[in-house]
């Protein structure tokens, strides 16, 4: 169903022409009955579930990054990097144990402001697995046993075109006021501030944080960029991030509702073909190398096509097979269906 929009709207394509300079000059780094969640779970605690849900806002965000301790005599600390976007948080679904939040970017280009959908977060009480990433645009289901995940809850982070980017099992505390997510060691592809301009390490070995702040949240990143090797990641250097989450109204919220309205029905269907992967093939690798700008950029002009009038949902969803085909190994199978 097409909805009213309010407020300026991008061309078509703009996405798949702007998508990557927008991104990069802005920004640091399904159908099935819960993907992820194991049988029989307990039913998580109402802190968490609150603390979760309280990140859902509009927000001004800045991106901050400091490389730290080098561990390459050859290899001196870049330079900080800042930034800073607009961005809208949205509840996509709410169930006991399953919660996902969607980013939507709210970002300038030659005088006009625009929607650019961001990064996914799915969060799953007691999972009954993990993804790996592997390196090489690669990732593994990891099943966990029930005694690792009892009392747990995993975050699972998606890219801008719902394709996996990390996940990892952490534990909420809530402490005189606080609460605070601080997850288990995982490793992440390059962030895209890197993943263009540099080949002088392979991933990153990240704890996170999620913290709820008085004006919003934080996210916390103790990051380790690494080498991969046969011997195991080898670090580089080390890096601290803080995106810090304050909500603020002063900005075109509406273009990003109103995207996601016109969208939402195209972005389950894509969700949902990725998560037949994720659970029915147990792998998922990319036939792309580095950052896989021409895949998110595809996705995205799908959408694009179906916002502006100039796609149907079953043609703009027929298209998005064609490009999880295109772009992934093995996946002819469960992508037809």
């Amino acid at each position: 169903m097409m909805h009213t929009m309010t407020g300026a709207r991008r061309p078509l394509k703009l996405a798949a022409g702007l998508l990557a300079t927008l991104l990069l000059t802005s920004l640091g780094g399904c159908a099935s009955s819960g993907p992820g969640v194991a049988d029989n779970t307990a039913a998580p605690p109402a802190a968490d579930r609150e603390a979760i849900l309280a990140m859902a806002g509009d927000y001004a965000v800045t991106f901050d990054f400091e490389e730290t301790v080098s561990f390459d005599a050859a290899y001196t600390p870049a330079d900080p990097y800042h930034s800073g976007a607009f961005e809208v948080v949205r509840v996509i679904r709410d169930e006991p144990g399953l919660i996902e939040l969607q980013h939507i970017l709210v970002v300038g280009a030659d005088g006009k402001q625009l929607p650019v959908k961001h990064w996914r977060q799915k969060w799953v009480y007691e999972p009954a697995y993990v993804f790996d990433y592997l390196g090489d645009n690669r990732w593994r289901r990891r099943d966990l046993d029930p005694g690792e995940a009892a009392g747990r809850w995993a975050q699972f982070v998606y890219q801008v075109d719902d394709s996996p980017r990390y996940a990892a099992l952490g534990d909420w505390r809530h402490d005189r006021g606080t609460a605070a997510w601080t997850s288990e060691p995982a490793l992440r592809p390059l962030p895209r501030r890197d993943a263009t301009k540099r080949d002088d390490y392979d991933a990153i070995r990240a704890v996170n944080r999620h913290a709820l702040t008085p004006g919003g949240w934080v996210h916390e990143q103790d990051n380790t960029k690494v080498r991969l090797g046969a011997a195991g990641p080898e670090p580089l250097v080390r890096e601290v991030g803080v995106n810090r989450y304050q909500h603020n109204g002063d900005f075109a919220v509406a273009i990003a509702e109103d995207y996601w309205r016109e969208t939402a029905d195209y972005w389950a269907a894509v969700r949902e073909l990725w998560t037949r992967l994720e659970q029915e093939q147990g792998e998922i690798g990319l036939t792309l190398e580095g950052e896989p700008e021409a895949m998110y950029a595809d996705f995205l002009g799908h959408a694009d096509a179906l916002a502006s009038g100039e796609q149907t949902l079953a043609a703009a969803v027929a298209e998005a097979r064609q490009t999880l085909r295109r772009y992934t190994v093995d996946s002819t199978a469960i992508a037809r269906r």
